[in-house]
């Protein structure tokens, strides 16, 4: 039987969150295979490094408005030589509308240059060399060696970081913590997609404000103390009521 989200009480009577079980995690991790067996990023890429500056561009945007300035710019720009004969100023017409997109755009020219100066204009597979190029971080290189090359790590945003410590399944106090936890918990058959499993859920199931616990396939798992309550149909037709009304 799965365990309940009940709390373990400390000596000193300080009410602690019991860890997630091997078991528990195997659980976890099934059901929301079950639910999205194959899931895969929102960016839309064309290749390795059009996933790279996709993953650039993302920082502090939504992948939605990533994309809509991508779609243009890659149909002309898909390779570090096409990107880097753009220039600066070429770029940031194409990404003026992502937040911080003058910078953004220097370190794609810059990390453009670099791919051809260093790499034969490829991205390359070692996380060092990835890390190394301009606006590429720890997270941006977890991406793209997941999603590019195939190996099971695991890019910590805000969405993983919030899931993490709110159903208790990995916590942690910073984005690195929580992912060292999450790299010992998550069973290794689950690893290659647990990034994208756990993004999507706090993206649309596990929300910031009101998460939709009744929705939610690993609800009886998760430690959560404040579950959001089913809506009943009383409440729907007086909440409906109220928008008509402007309330």
């Amino acid at each position: 039987m799965v365990a309940s989200a009940a709390r373990a009480v400390t000596k000193k009577g300080v009410a602690m969150r019991r860890a997630f079980t091997k078991s528990e995690a195997e659980i976890f991790f099934s059901r929301l295979a079950k639910a999205l067996p194959e899931p895969k990023t929102e960016l839309v890429y064309t290749n390795a490094f059009t996933l790279l500056v996709a993953v650039v561009l993302s920082a502090q945007a939504t992948d939605k408005g990533v994309n809509k300035a991508t779609g243009p710019l890659f149909k002309i720009a898909d390779t570090p030589g096409k990107m880097a004969a753009l220039g600066e100023a070429g770029v940031s017409e194409f990404i003026k509308t992502i937040g911080l997109y003058r910078g953004k755009a220097k370190n794609v020219i810059a990390l453009s240059k670099l791919l051809l100066e260093k790499h034969g204009g490829e991205v390359p597979h070692e996380r060092e060399a990835l890390e190394a190029l301009p606006g590429v971080g720890r997270k941006t290189a977890n991406v793209v060696l997941n999603v590019a090359f195939g190996e099971g790590t695991i890019a910590v945003d805000t969405h993983i970081f919030r899931v993490a410590n709110r159903t208790g399944l990995a916590p942690g106090k910073t984005p690195r913590a929580v992912e060292d936890s999450l790299m010992k918990i998550v069973p290794a058959h689950y690893l290659l997609h647990a990034h994208h499993w756990l993004i999507l859920h706090g993206r649309y199931v596990c929300v910031a404000r009101a998460p939709k616990c009744p929705d939610c396939v690993v609800c009886d798992l998760c430690r959560y103390s404040d579950k959001t309550k089913p809506v009943t149909k009383r409440a729907a037709r007086s909440k409906a009521r109220a928008k008509r009304q402007g309330i």
